[in-house]
């Protein structure tokens, strides 16, 4: 098999430290040199870090600098860390020459990336690993499982120094049907031969979970689990036949055609259309449980768990499948756009590309112009299909010229379903995660912080940001947001929401004045830090608002910026004012200062979504029953099931509601009075 060049990485819960992996199968090692040789040199230049930093660590506290601030390589472990997702996925740690020294994975990338970063607890290998680190890579997966198996695929494939004794995928368990046996059975396989031998389902991650479901699925089904000899040779039933796990076909005691339909059964669970199957065993759990069988109840729940493991498709290996999978993501200031490589089915992992954008292109004509250059421009091995996130401009004729260059056909498709779209969703989450940790490097910030001085005419660079915004559907459940950035990015923990009560529904600037007048009230009063710039999301009425809040208050040195947007409100067109609507501010769609406030702005209003929402949900799930005293939860099941539901209660006069059993006449009248008023 060719080999693959990629640019990915990924981690799973269970992933251990480097010194702690799995003896490798030497019969999969890449032939570029013996097996035993590479992992001997590998293992010689990690024992001989490992004591070069070990025998530094003793004497010093240098690794403990290393993780406050990552001077002795320039990686800044805490900024790091701060921005990275909690997803699943892998992660590349690189030197500082770019080469990759270790690929792991990981249920959640923040948890199990800080853990190499903390200034104890650490073994001296890696220690070694950690004061090498340059830089650190991660892409995302759409779970543990996916990021286990592309954590192989890496591994054999870049052959990091400090991943050591690999095991190769091919020790991966596989369930197996003969095709070659009237009566055949589910065996486990560790190797999948290429010949058309039988039907393979797999890999799966876990053995003790394959055994276990295969187990399950020979008593549900009552399929054979004896060997081929042994069920050639057998003239009468055997055990498993007396107690009910095998319907004895080796002395014919069942048909062929209704063994096949029993086969065909096992077959839909192993594919995953077994919510039949699943749900007989959950009920007979309940049914166990409501008979004190607690014990019978565990052991079915933990068969469904079993089988629902067996169930999960890969979309890491679907085994069929050659495609690259392209997707832009664009924000204020940045844009990304990431190459995800399948081959046989099986993903490799993922390249970021952040081309630039000097004419404004749309997000397609990019992504078009992209992909003529990424395969026309350059000898690249030319995929079956590519898979883009928007509709390419003129696809039609790019799919001719790489059709043309493949010298087969080449297929382009953004329109996918099926694994394919699965494909497209992990490239856009990659492509996201991987533009936000760009735009929240710190030297990306400190440039924006250093244009926006310039932009206001400062003396000095401002320190800290605050934007307001406001939000709520048609005046319900209306709440304003207080978001924070300073040189870090944002600091979520200062963020803040504020319930706006009392205002006529749907006036954005008297919740406006609201939120203003308790925040920099507080303020006034020696609670919480000043902003050096308040930014108020809206038109002139929103900050004349704010400078009537600050007159009254008495602020007096806090610059105020309101942000419009334009009439197409398209980003970039925004219209700036300074404190006044008089004082306007024009800055090029390109300026880092624009691209700054555009930032805050945006994090503000989803911040301010998120919160109107939850409120929102929240008001609608809870009953206008529940905040009456004397209701308990008996009684308004009461009400409900005496009225036919809330409305008829409402409809309800006093002795109506005094006939529902529980409900004295007093009681009626509080009802009455709470839901009327």
């Amino acid at each position: 098999m060719a080999k693959q060049h990629t640019d990915p990485t990924m981690t799973d819960t269970t992933s251990q430290s480097p010194e702690n992996e799995e003896p490798a199968d030497t019969a999969s090692q890449p032939d570029t040199q013996p097996a035993s040789s590479a992992s001997a040199q590998a293992d010689s230049r990690a024992r001989s870090d490992a004591a070069r930093v070990s025998s530094r660590l003793i004497t010093s506290d240098a690794h403990s600098d290393l993780l406050a601030g990552g001077e002795a390589t320039g990686f800044d472990a805490r900024h790091f860390l701060k921005h990275v997702s909690d997803a699943p996925g892998i992660y590349r740690m690189l030197d500082s020459a770019g080469d990759v020294l270790y690929v792991g994975k990981a249920k959640r990338l923040k948890a199990r990336l800080s853990s190499y970063f903390r200034n104890t607890g650490l073994n001296a290998k890696t220690q070694a690993l950690v004061g090498r680190i340059a830089d650190v890579q991660v892409t995302i997966t759409r779970s543990e499982t996916e990021a286990l198996l592309l954590e192989q695929t890496l591994i054999k494939e870049l052959r990091p120094p400090y991943n050591i004794l690999l095991r190769d995928d091919k020790s991966y368990p596989y369930v197996f049907i003969s095709q070659h046996h009237d009566y055949p059975a589910l065996e486990f396989k560790r190797v999948r031969h290429k010949r058309n031998d039988g039907r393979y389902f797999g890999p799966y991650p876990s053995s003790v979970a394959v055994r276990e479901s295969l187990t399950l699925m020979q008593k549900i089904f009552r399929l054979r689990n004896c060997e081929d000899s042994v069920f050639a040779h057998r003239e009468r039933p055997c055990l498993q036949y007396q107690i009910n796990r095998c319907t004895a076909p080796c002395v014919d005691y069942i048909s062929k055609q209704d063994y096949r339909r029993d086969m065909e059964h096992a077959v839909m669970c192993l594919n995953g259309q077994s919510d039949k199957v699943t749900d007989e065993l959950s009920q007979a759990m309940e049914d166990a449980a409501m008979r004190l069988e607690f014990e019978e109840a565990a052991r079915l729940r933990d068969q469904v768990a079993q089988l629902r493991r067996m169930q999960e498709k890969q979309y890491v290996d679907t085994g069929t499948g050659n495609a690259d999978i392209l997707a832009l993501a664009e924000r204020p200031g940045g844009l990304c756009i990431s190459v995800v490589s399948v081959r046989q089915g099986r993903m490799l992992g993922a390249r970021h590309f952040s081309p630039g954008n000097g004419l404004d292109l749309t997000s397609s004509e990019l992504l078009t112009g992209f992909v003529s250059q990424y395969y026309l421009g350059q000898d690249r091995e030319m995929p079956d299909e590519v898979l883009t996130s928007l509709a390419l401009e003129d696809a039609n004729l790019l799919e001719g010229a790489l059709s043309e260059k493949a010298e087969r056909r080449v297929r382009v498709a953004h329109q996918v379903r099926g694994h394919r779209a699965q494909w497209l969703t992990l490239a856009q989450t990659n492509a996201e995660q991987h533009l936000a940790t760009q735009l929240a490097s710190r030297q990306q910030l400190s440039n924006r912080f250093l244009s926006l001085r310039d932009a206001l005419g400062l003396d000095e660079v401002p320190k800290r940001l605050e934007c307001f915004d406001i939000s709520h559907s048609h005046g319900e459940a209306t709440v304003a947001s207080c978001v924070v950035f300073d040189h870090d990015g944002p600091i979520k923990s200062d963020y803040r929401r504020f319930n706006i009560e009392g205002v006529t529904a749907g006036d954005d600037y008297a919740a406006m004045q609201q939120a203003l007048t308790r925040r920099f009230k507080r303020l006034q009063e020696g609670e919480g830090k000043r902003p050096d710039i308040l930014l108020v999301d809206g038109g002139k009425g929103q900050l004349n608002m704010a400078r009537g809040v600050f007159e009254s208050l008495g602020v007096t040195d806090i610059i105020l910026l309101g942000v419009a947007k334009g009439t197409t409100r398209k980003a970039g067109l925004e219209t700036l004012f300074i404190e006044t609507v008089h004082d306007t501010l024009d800055l090029d769609s390109h300026s880092p200062a624009l691209h700054l406030i555009q930032h805050v702005r945006d994090e503000s209003h989803r911040f301010a979504i998120a919160g109107h929402r939850a409120k929102r949900d929240k008001a609608r799930r809870t009953s206008s029953l529940e905040g009456i005293a004397g209701v308990g939860p008996k009684r308004r099941r009461e009400l409900l099931k005496f009225f036919g539901g809330l409305q008829g209660v409402k409809q309800a006069s006093k002795p109506e509601l005094a006939r529902v059993p529980g409900i004295s006449e007093s009681l009626a009248e509080l009802i009455h009075q709470a839901l009327h008023g």
